[in-house]
């Protein structure tokens, strides 16, 4: 027996006392960094043909957000995030704690600065987030724990848990995704359609088989990622005709 088979053993043994999420892992959204919601929203007009829909504040973390409705067959209730930091909030967070997807990392902001608002991670929906975490552990691949999120919207709040680390940083050079769990409602039930969709999504990194055996234990029937230079590159059908976007 080799020295690596208990440590198998347990997690297959986990496996079987525990239920696995009902379907695998599916894409959320698209997150789009901005230093400004109005960079946010000027870029959007220039590069896709449209203004972005309404969002809305994260009191914990102090940012706020404008939503793009990017659903298609391939791809359901899938949205684009523009997010930026809200200038005029104060985090509800533990001061100890950096923002979510890596908003506070200067070399970020100051990519931002020079070159504009840009795709730089994704997000993934599944049905158990607690498990589903627990399982990422098991591959020695932590991107946090699950934190209980809201924000207000007119039709009441919006809430929702999702995979955040301490430190804020993205993992795996942003093409892990950040695990999200949506209560009773999903936000693109709010969002009107503005002609564009998601059409392509490429997930590349040179760990993709190591990705890949973390996402068929998760509950996808094929591998997803692709060994690459690691970037995420979409493609998206919009009024101004199909654009890429690459991160």
């Amino acid at each position: 027996m080799s020295p690596r088979e208990p440590a198998r053993l347990g997690f297959t043994q986990y496996l079987t006392n525990h239920k696995m999420p009902q379907v695998a892992p599916q894409l959320d959204h698209l997150v789009i960094a901005a230093r400004t919601l109005t960079d946010a929203v000027d870029w959007c007009v220039e590069t896709l043909g449209v203004v972005p829909g309404p969002g809305g504040s994260h009191p914990l973390m102090g940012t706020h957000n404008r939503l793009i409705p990017i659903g298609s067959a391939g791809y359901p209730s899938a949205y684009l995030e523009l997010i930026a930091i809200d200038p005029s909030a104060t985090p509800t967070k533990s001061s100890d704690d950096a923002r979510w997807f890596d908003l506070d990392d200067a070399n970020l902001q100051e990519r931002l600065l020079k070159h504009g608002p840009q795709l730089i991670h994704w997000v993934a929906r599944v049905d158990d987030l607690t498990l589903a975490l627990q399982i990422c552990n098991q591959h020695r691949v932590d991107i946090g724990g699950a934190v209980t999120a809201s924000r207000p919207t007119p039709e009441g709040i919006l809430s929702w848990q999702i995979s955040i680390r301490g430190d804020g940083a993205l993992q795996i050079d942003g093409v892990m995704p950040t695990l999200i769990s949506w209560g009773a409602t999903h936000p693109t039930n709010a969002m009107n359609d503005l002609g564009v969709s998601l059409t392509h999504v490429d997930l590349q990194h040179p760990e993709a088989s190591r990705l890949n055996a973390l996402w068929r234990d998760l509950g996808a029937q094929q591998d997803s990622f692709i060994t690459s230079e690691a970037g995420i590159n979409v493609q998206l059908t919009t009024p101004k005709g199909l654009v890429t976007l690459s991160s």
